[in-house]
């Protein structure tokens, strides 16, 4: 990869994670931060329903997964980031191969090539 290539994947990387920190700051400013009565809107010294306190429940546990995988992404952005520096972006954990560019377009933070990753999602199965 030439360094044009490098930096036009630096800035898509630093934009990504820029959009990914920003939902999650959106989560986090949420119901995350509240305990389950203020979530709720009900603040009275009345008990909560069943179905109301699941459905809060299922709501913030939603909330905690997706903001979990936002984590991960943010991981995997900086650890291509890092790659990108050392020199070895775009080659694949797996056989050692180039990634694709265009599977780098669409998931630049790829650690794997398209075949490494079929492999590795079938072994999961």
């Amino acid at each position: 990869m030439n360094k044009k290539e490098a930096t036009e994947f630096r800035k898509m990387l630093v934009s990504l994670r820029e959009k990914v920190s920003e939902e999650m700051r959106q989560l986090g400013g949420g119901s995350l931060r509240q305990s389950q009565r203020e979530a709720s809107g009900d603040l009275s010294a009345y008990t909560f329903h069943m179905a109301d306190v699941a459905s809060d429940s299922f709501d913030r546990e939603l909330t905690w997964d997706r903001a979990s995988v936002e984590q991960k992404v943010i991981f995997f952005i900086d650890e291509a980031l890092k790659k990108i520096e050392e020199g070895s972006y775009g080659v694949c954990e797996g056989c050692s191969k180039k990634i694709g560019k265009e599977r780098l377009k669409a998931i630049p933070y790829a650690n794997f090539c398209r075949q490494c990753k079929e492999k590795h999602e079938n072994k999961k199965q």
